[in-house]
């Protein structure tokens, strides 16, 4: 009894050496700067950086002398870490926010059938090109609202996504998952916006959205550098935007909006600067919308 005890010890003891043996051999030696700037990355593993998490996005940034400036959701702070951790000089990060360039709820916008499948954007756009009569619309079933990690997207009770400009940490991921590109990315220091999606003619927009663009030229008039259209859609320049202000109440549908002003009809996100603990904006929302 007491020599098998100790065959089976022995044969442990041989077995543990040559595990400890293997692992020091075949040991993949980690740079002390990719631990470093895993532990200054935001850790949302969201992919905003090209890579498939922030562990990937260390490695590259080490091996491959990718830029310090990839991930969005940590900023500038994250950028300036990263930067003083390989010793090379700090890129400026341009913040960007995502937008849904769209208002047409299912108030405003014509169904080309009731849709009653699987509540998800992607399974709805298989189906005949989707519910929506307009090729470009929100289908507005919360796909986007799903993917984003941060919480800054929410569904409207006539079914619109919204997306927070105070929240978006711009991931991209509710671009990624949006199978009509209704979603884009913006500088954050832009407000004002042209929320429409659809480059049909005029005509075959107003058949079946109260706020779509009609390529109408009013805006690119009032404000020529601010604005161009373009495949019958307007569109805001932004290296221009602090001259798209008047376009907003030149617009005779609507559809640009300024954000400063309050969120799309049915949000509950607030403008910024805005006092959350007053109801004096309530109706900003319904006011700038109508």
């Amino acid at each position: 009894m007491i020599a098998a005890v100790t065959s089976l010890g022995g044969i442990g003891l041989l077995a543990a050496l040559a595990l400890g043996a293997a692992a020091r051999k075949f040991a993949v030696e980690v740079d002390q700067r990719e631990s470093a700037i895993i532990d200054v990355l935001s850790g949302a593993n969201c992919g905003a950086c090209g890579y498939p998490g922030c562990g990937a996005y260390a490695k590259a940034v080490v091996e491959d002398g990718v830029s310090p400036s990839l991930c969005t959701p940590g900023g500038q702070g994250t950028v300036e870490a990263i930067a003083r951790i390989m010793g090379v000089e700090a890129e400026a990060a341009v913040p960007q926010v995502a937008v849904v360039r769209c208002q047409g709820d299912n108030r405003k916008a014509k169904e080309k059938y009731r849709y009653l499948g699987l509540a998800d954007c992607n399974a709805a756009q298989k189906l005949a090109d989707g519910p929506k009569a307009c090729p470009g619309g929100c289908l507005g079933l919360g796909s986007c609202e799903r993917a984003c990690p941060f919480g800054a997207i929410e569904m409207t009770a006539d079914g619109l996504a919204v997306i927070s400009r105070e929240k978006c940490t711009g991931c991209r991921k509710c671009v990624a998952v949006c199978p009509r590109q209704v979603i884009a990315m913006a500088p954050r220091e832009a407000t004002v916006h042209v929320l429409c999606n659809s480059h049909d003619k005029g005509a075959a927009v107003r058949k079946y959205c109260e706020v779509g663009c009609i390529a109408c030229q009013i805006c690119r008039k009032t404000a020529p550098e601010a604005y161009v259209i373009e495949d019958f859609l307007a569109r805001v320049v932004y290296e221009h935007h602090e001259q798209a202000g008047p376009g907003v109440e030149k617009c005779p549908t609507r559809c640009i909006r300024d954000f400063r002003q309050g969120y799309p009809e049915g949000s509950s996100f607030r403008a910024p600067g805005t006092d959350v603990s007053s109801d004096v904006d309530a109706g900003a929302n319904e006011k700038v919308a109508g």
